[in-house]
């Protein structure tokens, strides 16, 4: 290939979907020259998939996202055609946001808010190839990224965010090709120079379902699925202006099932599933299966539930939400065909299966730098990943840290105990993955303290302190949390005294009316009661936007189970404050298992804590290194107590 030297700047981002774009953006606002390609303009922001932002537990992540200066949240907010919270009938820990969004606003807003950007070029080319400079110990600094036109950009560092592009193939039956999603080209060249610098690669799959035209369904008797007053939700982002979110927009979903005509077409042309026959290779996401494996996996069930979504509010393309599959056109026809109110359903877009090249994530450090190439950044499906808000996440945590390398700041690193962020980025790293990875709020530890609600106070410091949040916006921050605070205090503090309005209230919400003056917290606390139905007797309360107060009830309502779960954070914090050397050769200490060597060998833990949730380490590992760093003189009263603890749990089995 003949080359040229097209200009230089600080970071290349590669790849303008959702981990692009943070991670462009972050690293623009941080005051660094940042150039973003992207192989074509029109994908800037792209919604391949489902046309939602959020959900069970990814609702969390955009709420973090934008606590610590992301856009996704924002964006989100400005094209809703509907919001819904999720799991309100339980507990607070678990309740998501998830919108519909339309999906050609949603790209026209973020490519828009790229092109505004200071410090921000945007261009259409495809990066092929990267090169490296070695030092005299073989240490190497990633210096340059080259498009397939020839030009080489001369940068500091890169950040990888492939998305399903890298390698990409699109299989419907018996039919494949090269393609990226949505017909788009696939990025044919990368993955070769990613293995000649020895980046091991992984082939995973993903799908999409089906589009249909809105005008060719029979709505008649289908179930419909509402969205939430805005009026009242709350919206991903503290930019929003609540006013304007009330007014969006909005849109009705509808709900349908499969039947036994369905499973009976789908079990009947089985062999020409791509899945069943053997074409496909790549590992499909276990909780996003395709229509056929549902059917498969599940054939005990007579029916499974499917949502026709809205594609946008200029379009009559509707998403069938849960029939994602890769059968070959015509019986997707017939199936189709088989659903409610789907008799004349006119397919506009296929459904399709993609396989794609990935990443090992354990190649990386929690900053999602490579451990062996210095200023190469992977983020999102890149890491073995699924879902925009996955991507978007280690997005602006990528962006964020290949800024500070460059301005020679440390590193920030979220951790399990601060964020769903964190969370995500450490099971990656420590763990790895061998199927596209999902966050669920069930792999945390740390529910109750990881709330939506909450991701504010939990990272808007991280994300001033970073500079993504300016100081107006950090002081209403504090503002907010003051009056929690206060409000909190407040209910502790006041009394109410019994009165029949008290008396109706208890009894209409079924528990026993207080015979004496009871603390407001007091009742609070009642699972049958909560702050909106005490409003009437509670007289001293000040006027407070409804989320100051959604807040101070529940760390009222939960503040046992907050203080349980703050104990165990201490713990977990202790352990990742006890460093391990960089420089470590597991294989050379005596008395850990050969097994046990080589895992901490490959992952390369920071911490004891990390070196603790790595598969396969055990109580009594862990309790050979802690001795082996008292050894060297590294060691801490903490340290100390640390041992004990773990040699007690490897003692009664634990």
């Amino acid at each position: 290939m003949i080359t040229y030297n097209a200009g230089t700047a600080d970071v290349a981002v590669v790849g303008a979907g959702h981990a692009g774009i943070e991670a462009a953006l972050a690293c623009a606002r941080l005051g660094l020259e940042t150039v973003l390609f992207t192989i074509n303009l029109d994908a800037v922001g792209n919604m391949p998939c489902n046309p939602s932002i959020g959900g069970t537990g990814k609702g969390h992540l955009v709420y973090e996202i934008d606590a610590l200066g992301g856009e996704m949240g924002y964006a989100a907010d400005r094209v809703t055609i509907q919001s819904r919270t999720l799991n309100l009938g339980k507990g607070p820990a678990v309740h998501s946001k998830r919108v519909q969004a339309d999906r050609q606003a949603y790209r026209i807003q973020m490519k828009h808010t790229i092109e505004q950007t200071p410090h921000l070029t945007l261009i259409q080319a495809e990066i092929v190839d990267f090169h490296c400079t070695v030092d005299d110990e073989g240490h190497k600094q990633l210096d340059s990224v080259t498009t397939k036109y020839g030009a080489v950009w001369n940068v500091r560092a890169a950040i990888f965010c492939a998305g399903t592009y890298l390698g990409g193939k699109v299989i419907v039956g018996e039919v494949s090709f090269p393609s990226g999603p949505d017909g788009m080209l696939p990025a044919t060249e990368l993955t070769s120079a990613m293995r000649r610098e020895g980046i091991r690669v992984m082939r995973f799959k993903t799908g999409t379902p089906a589009r249909v035209l809105k005008s060719s369904i029979d709505f008649t008797g289908l179930e419909e699925q509402p969205g939430e007053d805005t009026a009242l939700a709350q919206p991903f982002s503290v930019r929003t202006d609540p006013a304007s979110y009330a007014d969006r927009p909005k849109t009705m979903c509808h709900i349908i099932y499969t039947n036994e005509t369905t499973h009976t077409i789908i079990r009947e042309n089985l062999n020409r599933s791509p899945i069943y026959s053997g074409q496909i290779h790549g590992i499909g996401p276990r909780y996003c299966p395709s229509i056929e494996d549902k059917v498969v996996r599940f054939s005990d069930k007579p029916r499974h539930q499917l949502f026709l979504e809205p594609m946008g509010m200029d379009t009559e393309e509707i998403y069938v939400q849960g029939f994602s599959s890769s059968m070959p056109e015509e019986v997707q026809r017939k199936m189709l065909a088989s659903l409610p109110g789907m008799a004349h359903a006119q397919m506009m877009r296929t459904a399709y299966a993609i396989e794609y090249d990935c990443i090992d994530p354990t190649q990386l450090r929690p900053t999602l730098e490579f451990k062996e190439i210095s200023g190469l950044y992977g983020a999102g499906q890149f890491n073995g990943t699924s879902g925009y808000e996955e991507a978007a996440a280690q997005g602006i945590v990528a962006g964020i840290n290949a800024a500070r390398k460059i301005k020679g700041e440390e590193p920030v690193i979220l951790t399990r105990d601060t964020s769903y962020i964190g969370m995500l980025i450490d099971d990656l790293v420590t763990k790895g993955t061998n199927e596209p990875y999902r966050v669920m709020t069930s792999r945390s530890e740390y529910r109750l303290l990881l709330r939506q609600d909450n991701a504010d106070a939990r990272l808007t410091p991280i994300g001033h302190m970073v500079g993504l949040i300016d100081d107006a916006r950090y002081e209403a921050f504090q503002k907010k949390q003051n009056a929690i605070e206060a409000e909190v205090h407040r209910a502790k503090s006041v009394t109410i005294p019994p009165s029949d309005r008290l008396t109706e209230i208890c009894l209409a919400c079924g528990t026993q009316p207080p015979a004496t003056g009871t603390r407001l917290a007091e009742l609070i606390r009642r699972p049958q009661l909560d702050y909106d139905a005490l409003q009437e007797v509670d007289v001293t309360r000040p006027a407070l936007p409804r989320i100051v107060s959604q807040n101070a009830q529940t760390l009222i309502k939960y503040e046992g189970y907050i203080a349980r779960e703050m104990a165990e954070v201490e713990k977990f914090r202790k352990l990742e404050g006890t460093l391990l050397p960089k420089d470590t050769d597991y294989t050379q200490l005596k008395g850990i298992r050969i097994e046990a060597a080589q895992k901490l060998q490959k992952i390369r833990p920071e911490s004891i804590g990390q070196a603790q949730r790595i598969s396969g380490i055990s109580p009594a590992d862990i309790s050979v290194l802690l001795i082996w760093l008292k050894t060297r003189g590294q060691t801490s009263n903490d340290i100390a107590a640390n041992s004990d603890t773990d040699t007690e749990k490897a003692d009664d089995g634990t």
